[in-house]
Protein backbone atom coordinates (compact mmCIF):
# COMPACT_ATOMS: atom_id res chain seq x y z
CA UNK A 1 0.00 0.00 0.00
CA UNK A 2 1.40 3.39 -0.99
CA UNK A 3 1.53 5.98 1.76
CA UNK A 4 -0.48 9.14 1.12
CA UNK A 5 1.56 12.35 0.84
CA UNK A 6 0.68 15.09 3.31
CA UNK A 7 -1.51 17.80 1.82
CA UNK A 8 1.08 20.47 2.62
CA UNK A 9 3.65 18.56 0.59
CA UNK A 10 1.28 18.43 -2.38
CA UNK A 11 0.72 22.16 -2.14
CA UNK A 12 4.48 22.70 -1.98
CA UNK A 13 5.09 20.60 -5.10
CA UNK A 14 2.32 22.42 -6.96
CA UNK A 15 3.74 25.80 -5.98
CA UNK A 16 7.23 24.82 -7.11
CA UNK A 17 5.90 23.57 -10.47
CA UNK A 18 3.88 26.75 -10.96
CA UNK A 19 6.91 28.90 -10.19
CA UNK A 20 9.08 26.90 -12.60
CA UNK A 21 6.46 27.27 -15.34
CA UNK A 22 6.24 31.02 -14.74
CA UNK A 23 10.01 31.38 -14.92
CA UNK A 24 10.13 29.34 -18.12
CA UNK A 25 7.44 31.49 -19.72
CA UNK A 26 9.23 34.65 -18.64
CA UNK A 27 12.47 33.34 -20.11
CA UNK A 28 10.79 32.49 -23.41
CA UNK A 29 9.07 35.86 -23.55
CA UNK A 30 12.35 37.60 -22.86
CA UNK A 31 14.17 35.62 -25.55
CA UNK A 32 11.51 36.60 -28.10
CA UNK A 33 11.41 40.25 -27.03
CA UNK A 34 12.77 43.01 -29.21
CA UNK A 35 16.27 44.29 -28.37
CA UNK A 36 16.49 46.87 -25.61
CA UNK A 37 17.62 49.45 -28.20
CA UNK A 38 19.26 49.78 -31.59
CA UNK A 39 22.51 50.43 -29.74
CA UNK A 40 22.35 47.24 -27.68
CA UNK A 41 21.41 45.25 -30.79
CA UNK A 42 24.42 46.60 -32.67
CA UNK A 43 26.77 46.02 -29.75
CA UNK A 44 25.64 42.43 -29.22
CA UNK A 45 26.04 41.74 -32.95
CA UNK A 46 29.55 43.21 -33.08
CA UNK A 47 30.83 41.91 -29.76
CA UNK A 48 29.17 38.51 -29.94
CA UNK A 49 31.45 36.85 -32.49
CA UNK A 50 35.16 36.65 -31.73
CA UNK A 51 35.69 34.26 -34.64
CA UNK A 52 34.73 36.99 -37.14
CA UNK A 53 36.85 39.71 -35.51
CA UNK A 54 39.44 41.63 -37.53
CA UNK A 55 41.99 40.88 -34.82
CA UNK A 56 42.13 39.08 -31.49
CA UNK A 57 44.41 37.86 -28.73
CA UNK A 58 43.62 35.30 -26.05
CA UNK A 59 45.48 35.22 -22.74
CA UNK A 60 46.96 38.71 -23.16
CA UNK A 61 50.20 39.37 -21.25
CA UNK A 62 52.64 42.25 -21.07
CA UNK A 63 56.28 41.98 -22.16
CA UNK A 64 57.34 40.72 -18.72
CA UNK A 65 54.81 37.88 -18.76
CA UNK A 66 52.33 39.44 -16.37
CA UNK A 67 48.71 38.57 -17.13
CA UNK A 68 46.65 41.59 -18.20
CA UNK A 69 43.52 40.75 -16.21
CA UNK A 70 40.51 43.09 -16.48
CA UNK A 71 42.32 45.17 -19.11
CA UNK A 72 40.75 48.41 -20.30
CA UNK A 73 42.10 50.03 -23.47
CA UNK A 74 42.41 53.69 -24.47
CA UNK A 75 44.20 55.36 -27.39
CA UNK A 76 46.51 58.36 -27.32
CA UNK A 77 46.33 61.25 -29.79
CA UNK A 78 49.40 59.93 -31.63
CA UNK A 79 47.70 56.55 -32.16
CA UNK A 80 49.40 54.45 -29.49
CA UNK A 81 47.30 52.19 -27.29
CA UNK A 82 47.21 52.28 -23.50
CA UNK A 83 46.07 49.41 -21.30
CA UNK A 84 45.38 49.48 -17.56
CA UNK A 85 45.04 46.05 -15.94
CA UNK A 86 45.94 44.09 -12.83
CA UNK A 87 47.91 40.94 -12.00
CA UNK A 88 48.07 38.76 -8.88
CA UNK A 89 51.79 38.61 -8.08
CA UNK A 90 53.95 36.42 -5.88
CA UNK A 91 53.48 38.76 -2.90
CA UNK A 92 49.88 37.55 -2.79
CA UNK A 93 48.46 40.95 -3.79
CA UNK A 94 47.03 42.46 -6.94
CA UNK A 95 49.06 45.12 -8.74
CA UNK A 96 47.46 47.50 -11.26
CA UNK A 97 49.74 48.48 -14.11
CA UNK A 98 49.90 50.52 -17.31
CA UNK A 99 51.25 49.25 -20.64
CA UNK A 100 51.59 50.67 -24.15
CA UNK A 101 51.28 49.01 -27.55
CA UNK A 102 51.48 49.86 -31.24
CA UNK A 103 49.53 46.83 -32.51
CA UNK A 104 47.15 45.70 -29.70
CA UNK A 105 49.08 42.43 -29.41
CA UNK A 106 52.51 43.25 -27.96
CA UNK A 107 52.29 45.25 -24.72
CA UNK A 108 55.17 46.93 -22.87
CA UNK A 109 54.54 47.54 -19.18
CA UNK A 110 55.41 51.12 -18.25
CA UNK A 111 54.32 51.53 -14.64
CA UNK A 112 53.15 49.51 -11.63
CA UNK A 113 50.74 51.36 -9.33
CA UNK A 114 51.73 49.27 -6.33
CA UNK A 115 50.39 46.40 -4.22
CA UNK A 116 46.71 46.38 -3.35
CA UNK A 117 45.60 48.15 -6.55
CA UNK A 118 43.26 46.48 -9.04
CA UNK A 119 40.28 46.91 -11.41
CA UNK A 120 41.68 50.07 -13.04
CA UNK A 121 39.80 52.47 -15.33
CA UNK A 122 41.43 55.20 -17.43
CA UNK A 123 39.94 58.25 -19.19
CA UNK A 124 41.16 61.34 -21.04
CA UNK A 125 40.42 64.57 -19.20
CA UNK A 126 39.90 66.60 -22.40
CA UNK A 127 42.86 68.87 -21.63
CA UNK A 128 45.81 66.64 -22.51
CA UNK A 129 45.81 64.77 -19.23
CA UNK A 130 44.33 61.57 -17.80
CA UNK A 131 42.25 60.44 -14.86
CA UNK A 132 42.76 56.97 -13.40
CA UNK A 133 40.51 55.15 -10.92
CA UNK A 134 41.06 51.78 -9.28
CA UNK A 135 40.15 49.66 -6.28
CA UNK A 136 42.61 50.01 -3.43
CA UNK A 137 43.34 47.98 -0.31
CA UNK A 138 43.10 47.91 2.63
CA UNK A 139 39.38 48.53 3.22
CA UNK A 140 38.55 47.95 -0.42
CA UNK A 141 37.66 51.41 -1.72
CA UNK A 142 37.83 53.53 -4.89
CA UNK A 143 40.93 55.67 -5.44
CA UNK A 144 41.13 58.40 -8.10
CA UNK A 145 44.32 59.95 -9.51
CA UNK A 146 44.82 62.79 -12.01
CA UNK A 147 47.86 63.11 -14.31
CA UNK A 148 48.90 66.30 -16.09
CA UNK A 149 49.90 64.59 -19.34
CA UNK A 150 50.86 61.26 -20.89
CA UNK A 151 54.45 61.46 -19.66
CA UNK A 152 53.26 61.90 -16.08
CA UNK A 153 50.89 58.95 -16.45
CA UNK A 154 53.64 56.70 -17.81
CA UNK A 155 55.86 57.67 -14.88
CA UNK A 156 53.07 57.40 -12.31
CA UNK A 157 53.39 61.05 -11.21
CA UNK A 158 49.88 61.96 -10.06
CA UNK A 159 49.01 65.66 -9.86
CA UNK A 160 45.94 65.15 -7.69
CA UNK A 161 44.68 62.20 -5.65
CA UNK A 162 41.56 61.20 -3.77
CA UNK A 163 40.65 58.08 -1.81
CA UNK A 164 36.89 57.72 -1.50
CA UNK A 165 35.24 56.86 1.81
CA UNK A 166 32.97 53.83 2.07
CA UNK A 167 29.47 55.30 2.10
CA UNK A 168 27.19 52.55 0.76
CA UNK A 169 28.90 49.52 2.30
CA UNK A 170 31.11 49.13 5.34
CA UNK A 171 32.87 46.23 3.59
CA UNK A 172 33.81 47.11 -0.01
CA UNK A 173 33.24 49.51 -2.90
CA UNK A 174 35.15 49.11 -6.16
CA UNK A 175 35.35 48.17 -9.86
CA UNK A 176 35.25 51.85 -10.88
CA UNK A 177 34.55 52.92 -14.44
CA UNK A 178 35.05 56.57 -15.33
CA UNK A 179 32.09 57.73 -17.40
CA UNK A 180 33.10 61.37 -17.94
CA UNK A 181 35.56 64.04 -16.87
CA UNK A 182 34.31 67.63 -16.98
CA UNK A 183 36.84 70.07 -15.63
CA UNK A 184 37.36 69.23 -11.97
CA UNK A 185 34.33 66.92 -11.85
CA UNK A 186 34.70 63.18 -12.41
CA UNK A 187 31.65 60.95 -12.90
CA UNK A 188 32.10 57.26 -12.14
CA UNK A 189 30.23 54.02 -11.74
CA UNK A 190 31.22 51.11 -9.54
CA UNK A 191 29.95 48.41 -7.22
CA UNK A 192 29.28 48.22 -3.50
CA UNK A 193 29.03 45.08 -1.35
CA UNK A 194 25.36 45.28 -0.36
CA UNK A 195 24.86 43.98 3.16
CA UNK A 196 28.52 42.90 3.05
CA UNK A 197 27.19 40.00 0.98
CA UNK A 198 26.57 40.67 -2.74
CA UNK A 199 27.98 43.21 -5.21
CA UNK A 200 25.48 45.76 -6.52
CA UNK A 201 25.83 48.86 -8.69
CA UNK A 202 26.61 52.44 -7.72
CA UNK A 203 27.15 55.76 -9.47
CA UNK A 204 29.31 58.49 -8.00
CA UNK A 205 30.56 62.03 -8.53
CA UNK A 206 33.89 63.43 -7.39
CA UNK A 207 33.99 67.23 -7.36
CA UNK A 208 37.26 69.15 -7.12
CA UNK A 209 39.05 66.03 -5.86
CA UNK A 210 37.54 66.82 -2.47
CA UNK A 211 33.82 66.03 -2.41
CA UNK A 212 32.48 62.53 -3.00
CA UNK A 213 28.87 61.48 -3.46
CA UNK A 214 27.75 57.92 -4.25
CA UNK A 215 24.32 56.37 -4.57
CA UNK A 216 22.92 52.95 -5.58
CA UNK A 217 21.97 52.35 -9.22
CA UNK A 218 19.06 49.98 -8.62
CA UNK A 219 17.68 50.43 -12.14
CA UNK A 220 20.80 48.87 -13.61
CA UNK A 221 20.70 46.09 -11.01
CA UNK A 222 17.11 45.26 -11.96
CA UNK A 223 17.94 45.08 -15.67
CA UNK A 224 20.70 42.52 -15.08
CA UNK A 225 18.80 40.53 -12.47
CA UNK A 226 15.93 40.14 -14.95
CA UNK A 227 18.21 37.64 -16.72
CA UNK A 228 18.26 35.37 -13.68
CA UNK A 229 21.60 36.49 -12.26
CA UNK A 230 21.66 35.31 -8.67
CA UNK A 231 25.22 36.34 -7.82
CA UNK A 232 27.31 39.48 -8.04
CA UNK A 233 26.73 42.32 -10.49
CA UNK A 234 30.07 43.99 -11.00
CA UNK A 235 32.26 45.56 -13.65
CA UNK A 236 30.79 47.68 -16.43
CA UNK A 237 31.87 49.96 -19.27
CA UNK A 238 29.98 52.57 -21.31
CA UNK A 239 30.41 52.98 -25.06
CA UNK A 240 28.59 55.08 -27.66
CA UNK A 241 27.40 53.43 -30.87
CA UNK A 242 25.45 55.48 -33.40
CA UNK A 243 25.07 58.29 -30.84
CA UNK A 244 23.48 55.87 -28.37
CA UNK A 245 25.13 55.14 -25.05
CA UNK A 246 25.24 51.45 -24.17
CA UNK A 247 26.72 49.89 -21.04
CA UNK A 248 28.49 46.53 -21.12
CA UNK A 249 28.08 44.89 -17.71
CA UNK A 250 28.87 41.57 -16.06
CA UNK A 251 26.45 39.47 -14.05
CA UNK A 252 27.08 36.23 -12.17
CA UNK A 253 24.49 33.52 -12.66
CA UNK A 254 25.24 31.69 -9.41
CA UNK A 255 27.04 32.96 -6.34
CA UNK A 256 30.63 31.75 -5.93
CA UNK A 257 30.52 30.14 -9.40
CA UNK A 258 33.12 31.80 -11.62
CA UNK A 259 31.99 29.67 -14.53
CA UNK A 260 28.59 31.40 -14.50
CA UNK A 261 29.74 34.94 -15.33
CA UNK A 262 27.90 36.47 -18.29
CA UNK A 263 27.94 39.80 -20.11
CA UNK A 264 24.98 42.04 -20.90
CA UNK A 265 24.32 45.17 -22.97
CA UNK A 266 22.27 47.70 -20.99
CA UNK A 267 20.25 50.57 -22.46
CA UNK A 268 20.04 53.45 -19.93
CA UNK A 269 17.01 54.95 -21.71
CA UNK A 270 14.68 51.94 -21.55
CA UNK A 271 16.25 50.44 -18.45
CA UNK A 272 16.50 47.04 -20.16
CA UNK A 273 19.43 44.78 -20.96
CA UNK A 274 20.19 42.24 -23.68
CA UNK A 275 22.33 39.17 -23.12
CA UNK A 276 25.62 39.02 -25.01
CA UNK A 277 26.07 35.55 -26.51
CA UNK A 278 29.84 35.50 -27.09
CA UNK A 279 31.19 32.91 -29.53
CA UNK A 280 34.92 32.15 -29.23
CA UNK A 281 37.08 29.87 -31.36
CA UNK A 282 37.08 27.11 -28.75
CA UNK A 283 33.66 27.62 -27.20
CA UNK A 284 34.38 29.33 -23.87
CA UNK A 285 31.18 29.95 -21.92
CA UNK A 286 32.01 32.42 -19.10
CA UNK A 287 32.97 36.07 -19.56
CA UNK A 288 33.67 38.80 -17.00
CA UNK A 289 35.10 42.33 -16.62
CA UNK A 290 33.77 43.63 -19.95
CA UNK A 291 34.90 46.88 -21.53
CA UNK A 292 34.50 48.39 -24.99
CA UNK A 293 36.43 51.20 -26.68
CA UNK A 294 36.02 53.04 -29.96
CA UNK A 295 39.44 53.52 -31.54
CA UNK A 296 41.48 53.37 -34.74
CA UNK A 297 42.79 49.87 -35.33
CA UNK A 298 46.44 49.09 -36.28
CA UNK A 299 45.49 49.44 -39.96
CA UNK A 300 44.10 52.92 -39.43
CA UNK A 301 40.41 51.98 -39.59
CA UNK A 302 37.66 52.92 -37.10
CA UNK A 303 36.96 49.92 -34.89
CA UNK A 304 35.25 48.68 -31.76
CA UNK A 305 37.61 46.93 -29.35
CA UNK A 306 36.14 44.59 -26.74
CA UNK A 307 38.01 43.32 -23.71
CA UNK A 308 36.71 40.33 -21.71
CA UNK A 309 38.21 38.18 -18.97
CA UNK A 310 37.59 34.45 -19.46
CA UNK A 311 37.65 32.67 -16.06
CA UNK A 312 39.45 29.33 -16.00
CA UNK A 313 36.24 27.65 -14.81
CA UNK A 314 34.35 28.60 -17.97
CA UNK A 315 37.16 28.53 -20.52
CA UNK A 316 37.90 26.38 -23.53
CA UNK A 317 41.46 24.99 -23.85
CA UNK A 318 43.93 27.80 -24.55
CA UNK A 319 41.40 30.62 -24.04
CA UNK A 320 41.54 31.40 -20.29
CA UNK A 321 42.67 34.87 -19.28
CA UNK A 322 42.27 38.24 -20.92
CA UNK A 323 40.71 38.33 -24.37
CA UNK A 324 41.10 41.36 -26.65
CA UNK A 325 39.35 41.51 -30.02
CA UNK A 326 38.25 44.20 -32.42
CA UNK A 327 35.81 44.66 -35.27
CA UNK A 328 36.10 47.26 -38.00
CA UNK A 329 33.15 49.68 -38.04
Amino acid sequence: MTARQPRTALFTVAAVLALAAALLLAQLARADAAPASAGTARLTALAGDVTAADGHRYGARDHTGRTMDAAQIEQTQDGRYLAVYHTLLSDGRFHAALATSADLRYWQRRHDFGPGTHQASLAHDGRGGYVLAYEKDPRNHIAVRAYEDLAALLDGRARRSFDAPLTLSRCAEGTPSITSVRGATVHLTGHYRAGCDTDRQLRATLTGFRHWHAEPDRRLDRAVRAWGTGGNIGDRSPVELGKERVVLIEGQGRRSDFGSWGTYAYDPVSGRADSLDVRTHGGSRAFANPSATLLTDPRGRPALLVSLFIPREGSAPGEAGQLLYWHRL
